[in-house]
């Protein structure tokens, strides 16, 4: 049942103000006559007497046949200047028909509204226009205070009425009731405002700092400082100015779309980050997306199937995050500044000006670091361009693949310095020029080198040393392997795929194809099919399934080096062969992440490397030392240590007067290993006991020994091909 309580009225009465009758009142459930008009209101009568005070009225409460009715508090009325005499208190009589309602109590000077008890049934609410009465929320609510007019009080707006028959409940008009949420939150905010308050500032400032690191996040990590978030970002003005004018629909939608290219940004500056501390280059967002899967190899290799799937997924979730994060903080703001549109567009203007000013004045915090920001323009600008050189490289690369000084050499003209000699070229992983050099890691390192060194002196063999700048830094080895072996500069998985997809000569191509050499590839790091064995010009390749090993891994490493060489001389080099070989080793102990590290071991006892058992549970784990910097560089020279001595070692035992070894480092190890902004270089050896074939690089200025000099050249990498062949009898025909 439903009460139109809109349109009613106390009736007025005619008595004087010393007798008050009492008002006739209908029951709530008998249905009220059609020509008659119902009331829920009383009128005080007029006073026309000066100072005469307000009479104080009271009447019975009313009560609900059955249920009684939240407690409803009507607006206090101001009394008028005037008073109106004392008059007795008057008590209404009850009525047979109808529950008694209290009728208004006044009082001088603010009359109390009295307190009805009507059924808790379902009522339709309506704003009564007529009345000027204030719509109500919940049980029990006070209204404002009202001016009423001389002698007269408005009674609650709910007051309990009878029912109009003519109305029945479905023709009877509800308001739409809210998502619940919406009550939920509607009411914690009236029950919680100074909490409510704190909260919605706190979630603005969030969005806003959200939104300001986003525009201002650099892309190392050494350049993260606090400097470099308390500039003003340009691209934060232009969007305030164009979220202020924009109507709500298109305003939402720019800036959720704003938003999202905003998270997608942040995603790959965070890239950008991670690809800058191990690679020491930024994220290429053409090529690079295929090295996810070498890293999701890594990361199992390194810590275990497991290890390697929570951090796929924590990764996943971080960048829905990110994106949902961005987004709901540039739409909190965009709604902000469109309610309080005027202090945003004076915000806007002046940090507009100051924007320009320091612009302008080219004021700055420190060196490099302007307050007036252009970053994410400028991040954008050099992705787009990235983009386009990537693409263009791909076509001109393709070019200069096909021009090669030795693609015609006859086959008598090529290598003829080195016939008859067993070759080996060793590549040791992530061996570079910091290694050397770096203070934490040289004593060591250096003092291995002096002392493997002495070794070959006293076996009768002599080194010389020099400097090669590599294609790739920190990872991506295999860049620095088709580099050195092709003599073209492979810096990127697009130029890899193209040159291994041709027939370019290779250092080990050029042996093979001289017929005098056999080629074999040792290699413990391949754990899949390896199609580039043909490019390469590799007849047998000896991966990591074919060497016979039955001991643990050391976290990335299939094996320890000392096996490696081990295997290759009991399947390979031991055996008689018509021809000397040609052999390519990729040594790996020296991986990242440099825990465990395996140990030299007696040569008698390697077997199948289950010796290694015991070595590899006592090594540290990774997470003993991966997030501590000087602990992963004193653990990266012990990693070089001991490739280089299980080389040398390996060399001294079984070399002879026709061995020659060519040994260097693919890349450098991570930034936090090398340290910021190093070099590219590595380190390359030649070695052999045959003085003739060092004599005939003697123009090359290498130092003598295992170590280069800091003043020794340096030459970049691809280099080294063209220069080996010719310094050994090689005829260019191009």
């Amino acid at each position: 049942m439903s009460f139109n309580t809109s349109s009613r009225q106390l009736s007025k009465t005619d008595e004087a103000p010393e007798d008050v009758p009492s008002q006739e009142v209908t029951p709530l459930d008998a249905p009220a006559p059609r020509d008659t008009v119902q009331t829920s209101e009383a009128e005080t009568p007029e006073v026309s007497a000066p100072e005469a005070e307000t009479p104080e009225v009271s009447a019975p409460e009313a009560k609900a046949p059955e249920k009684e009715a939240p407690e409803a508090k009507a607006p206090e009325a101001e009394a008028p200047e005037a008073k109106a005499p004392e008059a007795p208190e008057a008590e209404a009589p009850e009525a047979t028909t109808d529950p008694e309602p209290k009728a208004p109590e006044a009082k001088d000077p603010e009359p109390e509204a009295p307190e009805a008890e009507a059924s808790q049934t379902e009522t339709s609410q309506t704003e009564a226009s007529e009345t000027g009465t204030p719509e109500t929320e919940g049980p029990e609510a006070e209204a404002p205070d009202a001016d009423a007019p001389e002698g007269e009080v408005e009674a609650p707006e709910q007051a309990a009425a009878a029912p109009d028959p003519a109305v029945s409940d479905a023709d009877t008009p509800t308001a739409p009731r809210p998502r619940r949420w919406r009550r939920v939150w509607g009411g914690w905010r009236e029950k919680y405002p100074v909490a409510a308050r704190v909260l919605a500032w706190t979630t603005t400032a969030v969005a806003l700092a959200v939104v300001v690191v986003a525009l201002l996040m650099p892309t190392q990590a050494d350049k993260v400082r606090i400097a470099a978030f308390v500039r003003l970002p340009v691209e934060a003005i232009f969007g305030a100015a164009l979220l202020i004018v924009l109507p709500r629909k298109p305003r939402i939608a720019v800036a959720a779309f704003a938003g999202l290219g905003l998270g997608a940004l942040t995603v790959v500056n965070f890239l950008d980050i991670g690809f800058n501390e191990y690679l020491g280059r930024g994220f290429n967002v053409v090529l690079d997306w295929s090295l996810f899967s070498d890293a999701q190899g890594y990361l199992q290799d390194t810590f275990g199937k497991g290890g390697a799937l929570g951090i796929a997924a924590l990764a996943v979730t971080l960048v829905i995050a990110v994106l949902a994060l961005t987004t709901l903080s540039v739409i909190r703001l965009g709604n902000l500044a469109a309610r309080h549109t005027e202090t945003a567009t004076r915000t806007t203007l002046v940090l507009a000006i100051a924007w320009v000013t320091c612009a302008a004045l080219g004021v700055q915090y420190a060196a490099g670091i302007p307050i007036a920001s252009e970053h994410t323009m400028q991040a954008l600008q050099f992705k787009a361009e990235q983009v386009q050189r990537t693409l263009q490289d791909e076509a001109e690369f393709a070019k200069i693949a096909k021009k090669d000084n030795f693609a015609n050499t006859p086959p008598d003209q090529l290598l003829t310095g080195l016939r008859g000699k067993d070759m080996m070229i060793t590549f040791i992983e992530s061996y570079g020029r910091s290694a050397i050099e770096d203070p934490v890691m040289a004593p060591g390192v250096d003092a291995t080198l002096t002392a493997e060194n002495k070794k070959l002196t006293d076996a009768g063999f002599a080194a010389k040393s020099g400097w090669l700048t590599s294609a790739t830094y920190g990872g991506s080895s295999w860049l620095g392997h088709s580099t050195f072996m092709s003599g073209l500069w492979i810096s990127n998985q697009q130029r890899y795929r193209t040159v291994t997809a041709g027939e370019r000569l290779t250092l080990p191509g050029a042996f093979k194809k001289t017929g005098a050499w056999d080629t074999v590839g040792v290699m413990p790091g391949v754990q899949k099919a390896w199609p580039e064995q043909n490019f390469y010009g590799i007849d047998k390749l000896y991966d990591s399934h074919k060497l016979g090993y039955k001991g643990p891994k050391f976290s990335w490493s299939t094996m320890p080096d000392q096996y490696a060489l081990t295997a290759f001389e009991r399947l390979v080099h031991s055996k008689k062969h018509d021809k000397p070989l040609m052999s390519t080793i990729i040594l790996t102990s020296s991986h990242q992440p440099w825990a465990p590290i395996p140990e030299l071991v007696p040569q008698d006892q390697v077997g199948d490397g289950s010796i290694y058992n015991a070595i590899e549970k006592a090594g540290k784990k990774p997470a003993d030392i991966i997030t501590d910097s000087t602990k992963s560089k004193q653990e990266y020279g012990k990693s070089i240590q001991y490739s280089v001595s299980s080389l040398i070692n390996y060399l001294v035992k079984y070399g002879n007067k026709n061995t020659v070894l060519i040994f260097l480092g693919d890349h450098q190890p991570i930034a936090r290993v090398s340290g910021n902004h190093a070099s590219r270089d590595v380190p390359v050896s030649i070695v052999a006991k045959d003085p003739k074939v060092l004599d005939k690089i003697a123009a090359w200025n290498w130092a003598d020994g295992l170590q280069p000099k800091q003043d020794t050249p340096v030459w970049k990498m691809n280099a080294f091909r063209d220069r080996f062949l010719t310094a050994y009898g090689s005829t260019p025909a191009p």
